[in-house]
């Protein structure tokens, strides 16, 4: 089995995603708020999880560009879940180089006034083991 065939069945199993449900309409890209910062958007993570193309997702800043808002999973008419491959992906991407993005203490120094409890939480889950 090659290196790329055990990182797609990984990541299929970590994210419970049926990728082949997916008929490429975009509206979970037309939805995404984060939209214009993604190098490749929802459905295109889809497509490329299908067809195995993971080294330029495993590059992309667009794994940690998603906001895990799981607003493409709201509108995808076919139950595919692009934000749950995209979070499996970060998993292997970060289990791959077994490294941190970020700890505890480096939280205090990033927050300002204006951000929201949720964006802390959810920048410590993605960015963490």
């Amino acid at each position: 089995m090659t290196n790329t065939k055990r990182m797609k069945e990984d990541i299929l199993r970590m994210s419970g995603v049926n990728p082949r449900k997916c008929m490429k309409c975009g509206k979970c890209s037309g939805t995404c708020p984060n939209y214009d910062e993604m190098e490749y958007h929802p459905h295109q993570f889809v497509s490329m999880v299908e067809e195995g193309r993971l080294e330029p997702l495993l590059a992309s800043k667009s794994l940690y560009t998603c906001l895990s808002c799981m607003a493409c999973i709201e509108r995808c008419p076919r139950g595919v879940e692009p934000a749950k491959l995209i979070e499996a992906v970060r998993l292997l991407k970060e289990r791959q180089k077994d490294g941190n993005h970020l700890t505890a203490n480096d939280i205090p120094a990033r927050i300002d006034d204006d951000m929201p409890q949720q964006a802390i939480v959810t920048a410590f889950r993605k960015y963490t083991k």
